[in-house]
């Protein structure tokens, strides 16, 4: 799944330093995940145009595994590649409110036909990559802005936002189809992968089981306040028809994801900081790992989640923090737990996780333009999970046929290069040891290659 980017998947603008992304209160911008030149950034103009366009190459060097099962990340020397153009297309309505249409082309070719791993290699792929370009609607979706005094704050034009003055206090409704981490979880040091990292583990809070079709995207609505040092967001969303599908089901008051986000503001060391923690609740006909692993020994069979499906709740807990280190670095930590009782829905295979990581800007060595990063993850399943698993049973995206567990640990390190003003070019490295939890596996590694365009 894309997330904002995920497809999957948000975006935070190249020329917005750390200390400015942490002292502003955020406001549920949806943003695609890149920032732009805008062709029309007037405060008063009725009309934005915004564009971006990312390709991302890796290889896998072969691994040594024992065995693999249907779901396995291919042990062989492979490759991979995917390639994205969004475009921002931008309305004012009445006062306070605008309209963002993003339409979007994508193809690509997955390592194993995305599975093998909890923490995928390239966030920038969905479970519906082809070789052939797909051409879709991403977003369309309004924004609302109530003031409520406080004063005066300057928002700048970005991919999905107008350049405007909103009071430094207020309610702001953003609702349609959009993306639910272009508005939740988001992070200036590592929640992007057509600018920073690319594996699923850093888009989000890796257990976080987010609403969305098998693109990233959903339909729904999110209210965000913005007080004075803290915020706090709440939203409700659709759920797909089946676990990690296309189609999403319309019934948004008998399956939905719901989440609610508290965020608190503050300095350390007279450096900006925030403090998130974050609620999660999903509903929809799904399939628990211990009703199959029981259903499977009294008839004979593998388990199979989809022998069992009913209706079912998921939820889940993440804590994030974020704090800028110097003028130009900052560093993020996540922890999240959710109950991982039942199969995954809408994002990957993540029962429980702790991530961390940080960036840099290139000041310091005469590049002011670049950027290095470097982020840790270790991804963790509940015990149901990994019993259906090792029983030989098939999730979303893992299933070895067998499983001698072990915590999926995941180094990425990238260095983005500003060719010019528009352009990226960001080597990427991967190292992940017990890919898809499993001792008996790995380590694999991944080395790519990250070509981003924007206007």
């Amino acid at each position: 799944m894309v997330a904002s980017t995920a497809l999957p998947w948000a975006a935070h603008a190249q020329e917005t330093t750390p200390a400015d992304a942490l002292t502003a209160p955020a406001a549920p911008t949806v943003t695609a995940p890149a920032a732009s030149v805008p062709l029309v950034n007037d405060m008063e103009s009725p009309f934005a145009f915004h564009g971006q366009t990312t390709y991302i190459w890796q290889r896998k060097p072969a691994f040594s595994a024992p065995y693999s099962g249907e779901n396995s990340l291919t042990p062989d020397r492979a490759k991979s590649y995917s390639f994205t153009a969004t475009f921002d297309l931008g309305l004012r309505l009445w006062k306070g409110a605008e309209f963002h249409l993003n339409p979007e082309v994508a193809q690509g070719v997955p390592f194993s036909d995305l599975h093998g791993m909890g923490g995928l290699s390239n966030g920038e792929l969905a479970k519906t990559a082809s070789t052939t370009p797909k051409v879709y609607r991403a977003r369309a979706f309004i924004r609302q802005y109530w003031g409520l005094g406080g004063g005066d704050e300057t928002l700048e034009s970005d991919f999905n936002q107008f350049a405007r003055t909103v009071d430094k206090q207020r309610l702001v409704l953003t609702a349609g189809n959009f993306g639910v981490i272009d508005v939740f979880d988001q992070n200036p040091y590592g929640s992007d992968p057509r600018t920073q990292f690319m594996n699923w583990s850093f888009m989000t809070h890796g257990s976080w089981d987010y609403p969305a079709d098998s693109r990233g995207y959903n339909w729904g609505a999110a209210l965000e306040y913005v007080g004075d040092g803290w915020s706090a967001r709440v939203g409700h969303f659709l759920q797909p028809i089946e676990s990690n599908g296309r189609e999403l089901d319309t019934r948004l008051f008998e399956h939905y994801g719901q989440m609610l986000e508290l965020e608190k503001r503050y300095t350390i060391a007279e450096r900006p900081g925030q403090a998130r923690l974050l609620l999660w609740r999903n509903k929809a006909r799904m399939g628990a790992f211990n009703d199959a692993i029981a259903f499977g020994q009294a008839n004979g069979v593998t388990p199979d989640v989809a022998d069992v499906r009913r209706e079912h709740s998921k939820w889940g807990v993440g804590l994030a923090f974020l704090q800028e280190v110097a003028d130009d670095a900052g560093v993020f930590l996540r922890a999240n737990w959710s109950d991982d009782k039942t199969e995954t829905y809408a994002f990957t295979e993540i029962g429980r996780q702790v991530s961390a990581g940080g960036t840099m800007k290139g000041a310091k060595w005469g590049r002011p333009k670049d950027e290095v990063g470097l982020a840790v993850a270790v991804n963790m399943l509940g015990s149901g999970h990994r019993n259906y698993l090792a029983a030989g049973g098939l999730g979303a995206f893992l299933g070895d046929g067998a499983l001698r567990y072990g915590p999926e640990q995941i180094v990425e390190i990238y260095y983005s290069v500003a060719v010019w003003k528009t352009l990226t070019l960001s080597p990427d490295f991967q190292y992940v040891r017990n890919p898809g939890y499993n001792r008996d596996r790995g380590p694999a590694k991944f080395i790519g290659i990250r070509a981003h365009a924007e206007f």
